[in-house]
């Protein structure tokens, strides 16, 4: 019998900045996200090293230990397609801040909940919000691409509680199904 999941997760894929060019002038991009056995992607954007896919990838998430790896590829229609550089998302500090003893409701729209800095841990070009907005937590991001010259990813990401899931279990405890216990030897 397999594991419920925890929830679901959106990924929603904004836009590409100053990708790679892979072909003579420009590239033909679209990204490619992965967690785990699950991989999904964007359409091709043609001819466009700033595209805008505005499209959202939903996640089953099981282990929030995964990373969310995001690739980013030039679509090429005779050859292999051509790689544009790699990024990883932790998803651990969005899922934190879903546990924070708060009451949202009482927060104003647009409201900051938690921030994360860039650093050598994560793939963040510029410091990123964990928001409370419209009724749920969103966080914003841009990734700095990875293993290539030049580029970054606007990415949004956000969790729904789904129907069969076991959810994040918020009722009034940290205690959570997926954060680790701590042994008290």
């Amino acid at each position: 019998m397999e594991d419920k999941p925890l929830g679901i997760l959106r990924v929603h894929v904004k836009r590409g900045i100053n990708l790679a060019i892979r072909d003579s002038t420009s590239s033909d991009p679209y990204v490619v996200v992965t967690l785990g056995n699950q991989k999904l992607k964007t359409r091709v954007i043609n001819s466009n090293c700033n595209p805008v896919w505005n499209e959202q990838l939903t996640l089953s998430i099981k282990d929030v230990n995964d990373p969310i790896r995001l690739t980013v590829y030039d679509k090429d229609r005779f050859s292999g397609d051509d790689k544009m550089g790699d990024g990883e998302i932790d998803m651990r500090p969005f899922l934190e801040a879903h546990q924070m003893e708060l009451d949202f409701r009482k927060l104003p729209n647009g409201c900051a909940i938690k921030r994360i800095r860039p650093g050598r841990t994560n793939c963040l070009a510029e410091e990123s919000s964990i928001t409370w907005s419209n009724g749920k937590i969103k966080q914003d991001m841009i990734l700095r691409l990875r293993n290539v010259e030049c580029g970054e990813l606007e990415i949004m990401l956000e969790w729904t509680d789904g129907p069969g899931c076991k959810g994040l279990g918020r009722e009034g405890s940290k205690k959570t199904p997926w954060m680790p216990t701590k042994r008290l030897d």
